[in-house]
């Protein structure tokens, strides 16, 4: 059997959107055909969002993007002002994100490893990425000591992921992680499936040993949370990469607004990055136009890539960066408001 370290010896690069300029590339595939052109499309949809004074762009995240080599992209858009809220899932925030805050890596792995040998030293793989598991039981930890120092009661994982990027900054750890900007520049996360990753590790050993009075996690009030951002911004756009979770919650907030008796508009753009296959049935690969027939999604500036997150997504999020987008836009820095007391709609 190999030592861990020879399995552990290359890290995993995050890819700097700030520094390739793929605005002629991206230009040119729109010109083309297939999903060239819808990636095109699709980049110019992402711009035009992002230049409309109105819009507020929810970004939605799944998939294994950040141990994938994608963390950079998703931080510089929250760092330059090009994401207004994310929605995502616990693996990409926490395991991942949080994670590499902590000082830890994911490293180049190999998908004909033995597994079973992998096992053996405590090694996790995803796909062709491997983790080192002690370091992740280090991550559960921490997540277990957050939970214990916060008020016992219900909180939205918005307000528990708030306090990761406060554990950051205070322990001066992370700097470039997605929770630590996002904690700076007051742009709110939420994991809705929160207990479905290390956190939720963290969470039952901070319920077991906390039996009567404990930290839960509400996702009720993440629905209401995002729903309030929806109220407060009117045109929204949603950046989708994966689909799951994370694109229903964001999609549902339109329908949400309107049991609570509000008038709101559908979201006026729409990008999907996926490849799920809409014919199965499934959420991850239903179409946007299907999302129209719910009311939830405009059809004027909408657009399906089906493509493979790695390989789309920083097209997409560096042309709009290359195209300075960015530049002028205001912040909304909705959790100041969030965090307001008391709470209504």
């Amino acid at each position: 059997m190999k030592p861990k370290a020879e399995f552990l010896a290359q890290t995993v690069k995050h890819i700097d959107i700030t520094r390739l300029d793929v605005v002629d590339l991206v230009d040119a595939m729109a010109q083309t055909a297939f999903q060239a052109r819808n990636l095109g499309r699709a980049a110019k949809i992402y711009e035009t969002m992002l230049r409309d004074p109105n819009c507020s762009v929810i970004l939605c995240l799944a998939g294994s993007l950040v141990s994938a080599g994608l963390r950079k992209v998703i931080n510089d858009l929250v760092a330059n002002n090009m994401v207004d809220a994310i929605v995502s899932t616990g693996a990409n925030i926490v395991d991942q994100d949080f994670f590499e805050g902590l000082g830890f890596n994911h490293y180049v792995g190999d998908i004909r490893a033995d597994d079973a040998e992998l096992r053996a030293l405590a090694i996790d793989r995803i796909y062709d990425t491997y983790i080192d598991e002690e370091q992740l039981r280090h991550c559960d930890d921490v997540l277990g000591k957050i939970a214990d120092s916060l008020p016992h009661k219900p909180h939205s994982s918005r307000e528990f992921i708030r306090e990761m990027g406060r554990y950051l900054v205070d322990n001066n750890l992370g700097e470039g992680a997605i929770v630590r900007t996002a904690f700076e520049r007051h742009v709110p996360i939420f994991v809705p499936a929160f207990s479905d990753c290390s956190a939720g590790f963290g969470l039952v050993y901070h319920q077991w040993h906390n039996p009567e009075s404990h930290v839960s996690l509400d996702s009720a009030k993440d629905f209401l949370e995002l729903t309030k951002l929806k109220l407060a911004s009117g045109e929204t756009g949603l950046l989708m990469v994966g689909g799951g979770v994370p694109k229903n919650f964001a999609q549902d907030i339109v329908v949400a607004a309107e049991v609570l008796g509000q008038e709101v508009p559908m979201h006026k753009y729409a990008i999907q990055i996926t490849v799920a296959d809409e014919r199965d049935g499934g959420l991850s690969g239903s179409t946007l136009r299907e999302a129209s027939s719910w009311g939830k999604v405009d059809l004027e500036q909408e657009q399906m890539v089906f493509a493979e997150a790695t390989l789309a997504f920083p097209l997409v999020a560096g042309y709009a960066y290359g195209k300075k987008a960015y530049e002028g836009r205001a912040a909304r820095e909705f959790t100041r408001e969030l965090d307001k007391r008391p709470a209504t709609v």
